[in-house]
């Protein structure tokens, strides 16, 4: 049974949704704050988050920020911010899809339907990352080396997965800190990014010294090389 978190301090609107949300065969957890939906949520837990962006104690906004930190989790907004603005900051922040109120109860069953529907085939087709030897089975996190498994660190699987998802692509240094946060969710700067690459490269070349599976491109970023043709 897929699993909903609804994050929303309107009563009368939590229990009309619980009962909709329940009847389609959910299972749903119900917060009224910023505070217990970041305390309550866990990634793995839910299969999808709906948020509202008015709480007493904060922002929708700050919520889908922090589960983008560490998750892919679908988010969708259902808020009476109907400004463009604030649609555009929703979608800009990593929302899937961004409802107004107020709405129709079937548009937004349906909503989540295909949300889910999408969320489940890209699970399904993404679960596993493979390439230069390197195994990354994204539900358990798990990283092997040629059939050995690989002890990495948040930011050194983070930073690795990153870079699988786009082989042969030179990412700047821009790019990558944009994504990559440490693992008490601050910034990674660039002297950080050099040690978790250095770190990494350690764990996961046949020679650090000679790397040829991230290799750095001067005076532009670094690139998951699946060309093994070593560093330039």
């Amino acid at each position: 049974m897929e699993k909903l978190l609804l994050v929303e301090d309107d009563l009368s609107l939590i229990n009309g949704l619980s009962f909709a949300i329940k009847k389609q065969g959910y299972a749903l957890d119900t917060v009224r704050t910023r505070v217990g939906a970041e305390s309550i949520f866990s990634d793995g837990k839910y299969d999808l988050v709906i948020l509202d962006v008015s709480l007493p104690d904060g922002s929708g906004f700050d919520i889908c920020r922090s589960i983008r930190r560490t998750s892919k989790v679908p988010v969708i907004f259902l808020t009476a911010a109907d400004e463009e603005t604030d649609v555009i900051m929703g979608l800009d922040i990593g929302a899937d899809d961004y409802i107004t109120k107020p709405f129709r109860l079937s548009v937004l069953m349906s909503k989540i339907n295909a949300v889910l529907r999408r969320s489940s085939n890209f699970n399904q087709a993404c679960a596993v990352l493979s390439s230069n030897g390197i195994t990354v089975r994204l539900p358990s996190c798990e990283v092997c080396k040629n059939g050995v498994r690989l002890d990495l660190t948040t930011g050194e699987y983070k930073l690795l997965c990153m870079f699988m998802e786009n082989p042969d692509i030179v990412l700047s240094s821009e790019q990558i800190l944009g994504r990559l946060w440490d693992c008490d969710e601050n910034f990674v700067d660039n002297n950080t990014l050099t040690v978790y690459i250095r770190r990494l490269r350690m764990k996961i070349e046949d020679d650090p010294g000679k790397p040829e599976m991230i290799v750095t491109i001067r005076r532009m970023g670094y690139k998951w090389n699946t060309s093994q043709r070593g560093e330039l």
